[in-house]
């Protein structure tokens, strides 16, 4: 299990201190997209701070169809004592789901794309644990989910932020239509050692599918 001694974390900390902010900062980008460099800060359907682009040329009510491939882990994590294959799957199905239950209130939901779909693609691409009245932060690549979040954490509850990155596709031609990338907030952990399971993070995946739906360019 990965951990930043107290003295690394310690200047991690004072550094975010003054720089972290509500949305998803640039070294924090997992890869997953295409291309960063046309985010912008905007705010989602709900209110939340993201960062955002839209294609000029993009009109949703043009899409007959929603595809909603799969959630994936980016980079992809390794089951351990603390998150269980089981759990990754869990919450990979519940999200899918969850995208799908929303938007199929206004678009049909396909069970394969064509050239009239939409194509929503996702990742959860980090965890953010800090601990519960301490200035300690550690962003950590979903790779290393189980990570604690420092030594001097001890057995304190820990916060939990989820990172995702979303992105948009034309049916027709495979371009991106659109990217989101946002955090949101999960359940507090018990301590280091506490398994993460579906629940812990089931609110933000719901805050997120709703927002998805909500989507207004």
């Amino acid at each position: 299990m990965t951990r930043l001694p107290s003295a690394i974390a310690l200047s991690v900390a004072l550094f975010l201190t003054g720089c972290a902010s509500k949305t998803t900062s640039p070294d924090q980008y997992s890869g997953f997209l295409s291309d960063y460099s046309q985010l912008r800060p905007a705010q989602s359907a709900s209110g939340v701070p993201v960062l955002r682009w839209v294609a000029p040329d993009f009109q949703p009510q043009r899409y007959q169809s929603v595809y909603v491939e799969k959630p994936v882990f980016y980079p992809a994590p390794k089951p351990n004592e603390q998150v269980s294959q089981q759990t990754l799957d869990e919450v990979a199905n519940y999200f899918q789901q969850a995208i799908q239950r929303e938007l199929a209130s206004s678009m049909n939901i396909a069970h394969h794309p064509d050239a009239n779909s939409l194509i929503v693609r996702t990742a959860i691409s980090a965890v953010e644990l800090t601990p519960e009245g301490l200035k300690v932060y550690e962003v950590i690549p979903i790779a290393l989910v189980a990570a604690a979040a420092s030594t001097a954490a001890g057995t304190r509850d820990l916060d939990t932020n989820v990172y995702v990155e979303v992105e948009a596709l034309d049916g027709a031609t495979r371009k991106p239509v659109t990217r989101v990338v946002r955090k949101g907030h999960g359940q507090q952990l018990e301590n280091d050692s506490t398994q993460l399971t579906l629940k812990d993070i089931k609110p933000v995946l719901d805050e997120w599918a709703q927002d998805i739906r909500n989507f207004k360019p």
